[in-house]
C-alpha cells in the first residue's frame, strides 16, 4: 500500500508471537496505520513507501568494546568492569538513570529481540535505506528506544509499561505532543458506577505497550525529519546512536 507524501514509521521488534509492531504517521503527525506481524509483512509495507523515515527501537549491530575500552583507560582492572558488556550509548543513559538493556559483543549472546533487530537494519540496508541524517535521501533509518524516550518526555521515570495507568500515561505524553493519536482521557469519560461495579472498562481507547513503544519511534522519525533541533544523538557514530526527542539531556531521571 503507497501512501502519498512523506510517512513515517515506528517498528518495534520487542513484541514475542508477532514480533513486529509498526506505527505509521503522515506529515501532520496524524496516525495513519497501526499493524504487527513477522518481519516480511513489516518489510513489504515498509518497502511500499518511497518517502519514508523509519525509527527502529532497537540496536544495529552488538557492541564494538568502546565502553569496555574506555574503562580500561581508566584504569580500572577486570574484577571492576562488571557490567561493560554494552554499547556507549546504553551506558551515557545509565549515567542519566535510564537504565535500558544492554547489547552484549557477542552476537549470540544478544537476545532474540536482539537478533531480529540486527537483520531488520541488515535487511532495510539492502533495500537502500541510508542511516539519519542522510541529505535529500528519500529513505532513512534511526535507531531509537521506547523507555529512554519516555524518560525525557516526561522528564522522569515513567510508570510501569504493563500496567493501565502506564499505558495512560504514555498515551497522554504523546497525544500532547500533538500525535495524531485517540484522546486517552476519553477512557475516564465513559467509566460510569454501573461500569466500574461490574468491571467493563473501555480498553479499546487504550494502545497496547507494544504499540505505544511504536508510537513513540514513529513520533521521533517524525521530528528527526521536521524538526531536527528537538532530538539529540546518544552514544557512538562507529557503534550506533539513539536518537531521543529532546534537545539537551537533564543531569539525572
Amino acid at each position: 500500500m503507497l501512501l502519498s507524501g512523506t510517512t513515517y514509521i515506528g517498528i518495534d521488534p520487542t513484541a514475542g508471537r508477532t514480533p513486529f509492531t509498526y506505527a505509521v504517521l503522515d506529515a501532520d503527525c496524524n496516525l495513519l496505520l497501526l499493524g504487527c506481524g513477522e518481519m516480511d509483512e513489516a518489510l513489504a509495507f515498509i518497502t511500499s513507501q518511497m518517502d519514508v523515515f523509519v525509527a527502529v527501537n532497537g540496536p544495529r549491530n552488538p557492541n564494538f568494546g568502546l565502553v569496555k575500552r574506555k574503562l580500561e583507560n581508566q584504569g580500572l582492572l577486570p574484577g571492576q568492569m562488571r557490567g561493560a558488556d554494552l554499547r556507549m550509548a546504553e551506558y551515557l543513559l545509565r549515567e542519566k538513570g535510564i537504565v535500558i538493556s544492554p547489547t552484549p559483543s557477542r552476537r549470540e549472546l544478544c537476545p532474540e529481540w536482539m537478533q531480529l533487530s540486527f537483520s531488520l537494519y541488515k535487511k532495510l540496508d539492502e533495500i537502500g535505506f541510508k542511516p539519519y541524517p542522510s541529505e535529500k535521501a528519500p529513505r532513512q533509518l534511526l535507531e531509537t528506544h521506547p523507555h529512554a524516550a519516555f524518560c525525557v518526555m516526561v522528564e522522569q521515570q515513567p510508570l510501569s509499561k504493563p500496567t493501565l495507568e502506564g499505558r495512560l500515561q504514555r498515551q497522554l505524553i504523546l497525544h500532547e505532543a500533538n500525535v495524531g493519536i485517540r484522546n486517552p482521557m476519553k477512557f475516564f469519560e465513559e467509566i460510569t458506577r454501573h461500569r466500574l461495579i461490574k468491571g467493563i472498562f473501555p480498553m479499546e481507547v487504550i494502545y497496547s505497550p507494544e504499540q505505544l513503544d511504536a508510537l513513540a519511534a514513529a513520533y521521533i522519525a517524525y521530528l528527526a525529519a521536521n524538526d531536527p533541533d528537538k532530538i539529540i544523538f546518544i552514544g557512538s557514530s562507529e557503534e550506533g546512536r539513539i536518537v531521543l526527542p529532546t534537545h539537551e539531556l537533564n543531569d539525572k531521571y
